[in-house]
């Protein structure tokens, strides 16, 4: 089963990554971008035919290893 996962920090945590990001894209002449955030994105392939179960042990991943909960949230589609 295919899972997909995103991983985004959380509000009020700083991004220099995003913000560089938007002040570039204002610079190629994109002004109307206000804010930029960025994050990961996970393409997880589960030998798992339940999907509750398999988004369950993708959860687990999500706490253990794909984000840092401290700073990050993360989204299981």
């Amino acid at each position: 089963m295919k899972i997909k996962v995103v991983v985004t920090l959380k509000n009020g945590v700083l991004d220099p990554q995003g913000k560089a990001i938007q002040q570039t894209l204002n610079n190629m002449g994109f002004p109307e971008v206000e804010s930029v955030r960025q994050g990961k994105y996970f393409d997880l392939e589960i030998n798992e035919k339940d999907e509750v179960k398999a988004k369950s042990r993708a959860e687990e991943m999500c706490k253990k290893l794909l984000a840092n909960l401290v700073i990050e949230d993360f989204k299981i589609l």
